[in-house]
């Protein structure tokens, strides 16, 4: 096996923290582990070289020879005590030759030995299952209420409790609904958000609802009780007189629910569009003709 320098395996600098190869090797033993890449001999080989640059390195007397010796650090003992230098080129400063019984060819091999055992047997961790992602596409009503729903993830039903006021692309989690761990890790946690597009009626901005209610021109114009239909329900709203077109009102605690805070709501806010009556018969022209000249 050629020469391998440990930090590059790992992805990481000389100056990297016990912490910092922690964490590397975990993400990279994860990675390329042989249960996640079955039958993959690149991902084999990597996989051995991680956990032999792990050894190495989450060791501070070995990486303290790794760092001073090179390539050559197993041998650190045999130099230090032959009062020789670091060697440069493959060769000590005493000019002994190394390289004939040590050379890049069986590196990897001497490291087993000095171990016990391969290098990809070693420090074998146990790691998190694959996080898994769904999409769940509900509509604006259904989610005004807490309802219970059935998914299939991998060809398993799960069952859940979505509260009331989940907003669009908001995601929670499942955990321990992911794939499965490794080396008897936790499974991975399934990860679902939510697609919640706009009732045709009515448009959520947060916890607050926005509708659109048509009257006639007579209603505007002389005002009157109009019945209108909200998230919970039908009310009963009085329109002022001579309301103009674009007039907002809002109906308090009429909005949608406030997402895991029961009994709380938004407002509801109605925009009126004053409808211009068409296809007046000639009697109705000649009454808006005496209101317009009323009004000169």
């Amino acid at each position: 096996m050629a020469f391998i320098d440990y930090y590059q395996a790992l992805g990481i600098t000389k100056s990297a923290t016990d912490k910092d190869i922690k964490a590397a090797y975990r993400k990279m033993a994860r990675k390329y582990h042989p249960d996640v890449n079955p039958n993959d001999k690149d991902a084999q080989k990597k996989f051995q070289e991680i956990n032999e640059a792990n050894e190495v390195l989450s060791d501070p007397e070995k990486r303290k020879k790794y760092d001073q010796y090179g390539k050559d650090w197993k041998h650190a003992d045999q130099f230090q005590s032959q009062g020789q230098g670091r060697p440069s080129g493959g060769r000590s400063t005493g000019q002994q030759d190394y390289t004939g019984s040590f050379s890049d060819q069986n590196f990897s091999d001497f490291f087993s030995s000095m171990f016990g055992k391969s290098s990809g047997q070693s420090r074998q961790a146990n790691f998190k299952g694959q996080d898994f992602n769904a999409e769940l596409r509900l509509n604006l009503r259904d989610v005004y209420t807490t309802q219970k729903q059935t998914i299939t993830v991998n060809g398993k039903n799960i069952r859940l409790t979505i509260p009331a006021g989940i907003e669009n692309g908001q995601t929670i989690k499942i955990k321990g609904h992911g794939g499965p761990g490794i080396n008897g890790g936790p499974s991975g946690d399934l990860f679902i958000t939510f697609s919640i597009p706009n009732d045709p009626e009515f448009k959520r901005v947060g916890n607050d609802l926005y509708k659109n209610v048509e009257i006639d021109l007579y209603t505007a114009v002389l005002g009157t009780e109009i019945t209108v239909d909200t998230m919970s329900g039908k009310v009963k709203l009085p329109v002022k007189p001579e309301t103009q077109n674009g007039t907002k009102v809002k109906l308090k605690g009429k909005g949608f629910p406030v997402y895991k805070n029961e009994n709380q709501f938004g407002d509801l806010y109605i925009t009126y569009t004053v409808k211009i009556p068409s296809n007046l018969s000639e009697k109705e022209k000649e009454l808006f003709k005496e209101l317009s000249n009323l009004r000169k």
